[in-house]
């Protein structure tokens, strides 16, 4: 029986050396997440259920079905048999080119990258950000708070953590999820709604760093992004079209970074003699 949208109870047998006892343990809710745009079902996620406003409009932006948050006008979340539908409406020229990709995959049988069906699809254009100072203190003392800001991790060990931390490395604001990118895009749809300014601080994540984690990113206007794990070698090549600072392996008292943008170089006016 749930305890809440995110979490449950279940009867575990736990083993030690030999011995067993049956005990309640607390467990991350997954369940099945459709995303419906003016009435047609774009997508379904396997996702924890709590904090869907955040995740629709953050996926609905990271993936470029809507390029502004005011092209949303309503969401609304509905309770259904097999799972969870989030009703999202949206301007009608998203709308039209959301239609349009969906034709695209007609016919086919499947795909590994939904909405995509060329390998010139698969990887978007990366817009360019400007990468925060943001110095090795900052991220370690995000990283040292972080769990403090994962309750559903500390309680069941299932979940990754996405938060957001200002320059100095105070965490300002966190979101959980079963799934990586989606906690991303609960965060950045935290961010939106909140109006935070995405020149001043950095995303943490407690998972590696795929290329997707900087496109998603990159399209917020983040120009740092901070991994718990490693970055992969897409990852550091888009982080370097974007301009984008990644750090990864961040563990206590170390931390690799992958890219780091050079300063911006400032002109030198040559003083005219007089």
């Amino acid at each position: 029986m749930s305890d809440d949208h995110s979490r449950c109870r279940a009867p575990v047998d736990v083993r030690r050396a030999g011995s067993a006892e049956r005990l309640e343990d607390s467990i991350a809710v997954e369940t099945a997440v459709a995303l419906v745009y003016n009435g047609i079902s774009h997508a379904v996620m396997m996702a924890t259920p709590d904090d869907l406003d955040d995740f629709a409009l953050g996926f609905s932006l990271t993936e470029g079905i809507l390029h502004t948050p005011d092209e949303l006008y309503g969401i609304e979340v509905r309770e259904e048999p097999a799972g969870i539908a989030v009703h999202l409406e949206i301007a009608t020229q998203r709308f039209m080119e959301l239609k349009q990709r969906r034709r695209s995959l007609a016919g086919r049988t499947g795909c590994g990258l939904c909405g995509t069906e060329s390998l010139e699809q698969a990887i978007r254009p990366i817009g360019r950000v400007e990468a925060p100072a943001v110095d090795d203190g900052a991220i370690q003392q995000a990283l040292e708070a972080l769990k403090w800001h994962q309750p559903l991790q500390r309680e069941t060990g299932a979940t990754h953590g996405a938060a957001w931390c200002d320059l100095g490395g105070r965490i300002q604001l966190a979101r959980e999820d079963v799934g990586r990118h989606n906690a991303l895009d609960k965060l950045i749809g935290a961010l939106v709604t909140r109006g935070f300014d995405p020149r001043q601080g950095f995303v943490l994540v407690s998972s590696r760093a795929s290329y997707e984690m900087v496109q998603k990113c990159a399209s917020a206007g983040i120009g740092c992004l901070v991994a718990v794990s490693a970055a992969t070698s897409l990852a550091i090549e888009q982080a370097r079209q974007a301009g984008l600072k990644l750090v990864g392996f961040a563990r206590s008292g170390r931390h690799v970074i992958y890219h780091q943008p050079a300063p911006e170089a400032v002109p030198v006016v040559q003083a005219s003699g007089g």
